[in-house]
């Protein structure tokens, strides 16, 4: 329950996100999610002590409730009529691809002796649409058992790694793949499917088909969306998953949480919620309201990671980094060669 004690703690939370949209405003930023810099600022001002007293429940108020809040109305901009007008070979590209994607994510961050946290995370940015899934899912994904020689991290801290990392990774494919698409010889539709099926953020995606044309860019803007569909879905399933292994917990104390958390269920319900509206004949009426609310949940998202941010160790970042980045660099490897293949064979 939202009190006058949570106050202060969210002000401080929508500076740092304001602080963050005004970053974004930089030129050489603009392709920059918010939300990283927001992780980033809270991570500064938590790590040099420059949190005023006073402020933690509101920050945890924010980066629990608010992330969830936010996480329901991401769904309100997704819309199933667009996904289905990919045609069935652009769908198959994309469910393969994610599959693919999060599979090789389990394997190498056992590999690559990751926490659970930064794998599922930093997986899940890759497979699906960057910042916006790394929010999703830090809201579902738990600790996992602990590993000899794997140090245990945070969501927090493993949110900011993995933020970092997508947004880096991402950025290189945004400018690799054109390029290779255009030596590859690819048709403006494969080369859309593709970059909308590899690359991580939606801003990387369009900008990235901009260096090919109008084609293009409709292309992948629409595939990449179809692909932040799949994020439901793939939260989901973890949320299911770690729920049973919760109550497995909790069953002795008598209680058992949701295998399936709330949010998730609001998600969806917001999904079909725009579908059944952009099915209607009114649906030009309510795209007001849709902006509108496009607009409410970015800054909602951003100011939620603001608050994860204050909660991140940055000796625990800085001890990730290294091989969070080799397994970022190898997921987005996988993704752009997983879905490259599957464009050529089914588009």
């Amino acid at each position: 329950m939202l009190t006058r004690s949570h106050a202060f703690g969210l002000l401080v939370a929508a500076l740092l996100a304001t602080a963050a949209y005004l970053l974004t405003a930089v030129p050489a930023f603009h392709l920059v999610s918010p939300m990283l810099f927001a992780v980033l600022l809270g991570l500064v001002a938590r790590n040099l002590g420059a949190l005023p007293t006073g402020t933690d429940a509101g920050l945890k108020y924010a980066s629990k409730t608010l992330l969830r809040a936010g996480v329901v109305l991401l769904g309100l901009r997704l819309s199933l009529p667009d996904v289905l007008s990919l045609g069935s070979g652009a769908l198959l590209v994309l469910l393969i691809t994610v599959a693919a994607t999060f599979a090789a994510a389990l394997a190498l961050g056992r590999w690559l002796r990751l926490a659970h946290t930064v794998t599922v995370l930093t997986g899940t940015g890759t497979a699906i649409c960057g910042a916006s899934a790394v929010a999703g899912m830090s809201a579902v994904v738990q600790e996992g058992k602990p590993r000899r020689g794997v140090a245990d991290e945070t969501v927090d801290s493993a949110a900011a790694t993995a933020l970092a990392v997508v947004t880096l990774c991402g950025t290189l494919a945004m400018f690799a793949l054109p390029a290779l698409a255009r030596a590859l010889g690819l048709s403006g539709i494969q080369a859309g499917v593709w970059l909308g099926a590899s690359i991580h953020e939606v801003g990387q995606v369009v900008a990235a088909g901009g260096f090919m044309g109008e084609q293009v860019t409709q292309t992948a803007t629409l595939t990449k969306l179809g692909r932040v569909v799949l994020l439901a879905p793939l939260v989901a399933l973890v949320g299911y998953s770690q729920g049973r292994r919760s109550a497995g917990q909790a069953s002795a104390a008598g209680t058992r949480p949701p295998l399936v958390p709330g949010f998730v269920l609001g998600f969806v319900a917001a999904i079909l919620l725009r579908s059944a509206v952009d099915w209607s004949p009114f649906s030009g009426a309510f795209e007001p309201v849709f902006n509108a609310a496009d607009t409410l949940t970015l800054a909602g998202l951003t100011l939620a990671m603001a608050a994860v941010g204050t909660a991140v160790n940055l000796k625990t970042v800085v001890t990730t980094g290294g091989r969070a980045l080799v397994f970022g660099l190898l997921l987005t490897i996988v993704t752009a060669a997983v879905g490259l293949a599957s464009t050529l064979v089914l588009v």
